[in-house]
C-alpha cells in the first residue's frame, strides 16, 4: 500500500468519494439558491439531496475500511475474522447419518 489513500484505494471507493462531493455540492448550490430567493420548497429538497451525499460517504468510508482491513489480512498484518456461523448439515436432529 502506497502513503496516499487514494492512490491505494479500489475504484468503487472513489466513485462514491466523488459521487458524494457532487451530490452535496449540488445540495449546497440548491441551498444557497433557495435561500437568496426565499424559495422553502427548494431549501428543504436541498437539504434532502445533502442528506444523500452524507449518506453516500459514509458508505464510502465503510467501503475505505473494508478494503484497507482486506488489504492488511493479505499482508499478514492481522488474523482473519473467524466466521460469523458454522455450517450446518441438512439433517435433522433424528436423522442418522
Amino acid at each position: 500500500m502506497t502513503n496516499t489513500p487514494w492512490e491505494a484505494s479500489s475504484g468503487l471507493y472513489k466513485k462514491l468519494a466523488i459521487g458524494s462531493m457532487v451530490v452535496s455540492g449540488t445540495g449546497i448550490v440548491l441551498a444557497l439558491i433557495g435561500a437568496n430567493t426565499h424559495n422553502r420548497p427548494l431549501m428543504y429538497t436541498a437539504m434532502g439531496i445533502i442528506g444523500i451525499g452524507l449518506v453516500t460517504h459514509m458508505i464510502g468510508m465503510g467501503i475505505r475500511a473494508r478494503d484497507a482491513r482486506a488489504w492488511r489480512v493479505s499482508q499478514g498484518l492481522v488474523r482473519p475474522r473467524p466466521p460469523k456461523r458454522a455450517k450446518r448439515n441438512n439433517t435433522t436432529p433424528g436423522d442418522t447419518p
